[in-house]
């Protein structure tokens, strides 16, 4: 959850100049596969689409406010883009901007808020709001 929070910080702080998105790809660890003592939530692994649904509703209590959309049966985004266990992007106008780091590692928010301190910069030109 402390990921989370950080990230939606990032929402709260830049959604006038950003639109946010979730892509919810395949259980990283469902508690039916690969499961881990940290996990927040208890989440089978999805054997359908509306078992997708079902737990994208609970990811979504913890991003109010950030558009999430789910990924196909056949997790053709996952796979697009590299995303499994989590990532972090910028896309603008079709052109990655940013790409970060594999999850659960890769996943660094602090990167992504720096991508995004210059883009306000280079936006508005000044200096990034404190928050």
């Amino acid at each position: 959850m402390a990921r989370m929070s950080a990230f939606q910080r990032l929402v709260t702080k830049y959604q006038r100049d950003v639109d946010f998105l979730i892509i919810y790809i395949e259980e990283a660890h469902p508690s039916d596969g690969w499961v881990t003592t940290d996990s927040p939530y208890t989440i089978p692994q999805h054997r359908s689409l509306e078992d997708r649904v079902s737990a994208a509703r609970v990811l979504q209590q913890g991003a109010p406010g950030c558009a999430l959309v789910l990924d196909t049966m056949a997790n053709s985004s996952s796979s697009a883009y590299g995303a499994y266990f989590e990532r972090l992007y910028v896309i603008q106008s079709g052109t990655i901007m940013y790409q970060g780091g594999r999850g659960p590692d890769g996943y660094q928010v602090s990167e992504l808020r720096s991508w995004l301190e210059h883009y306000e910069e280079q936006l508005h030109g000044t200096r990034p709001r404190q928050f």
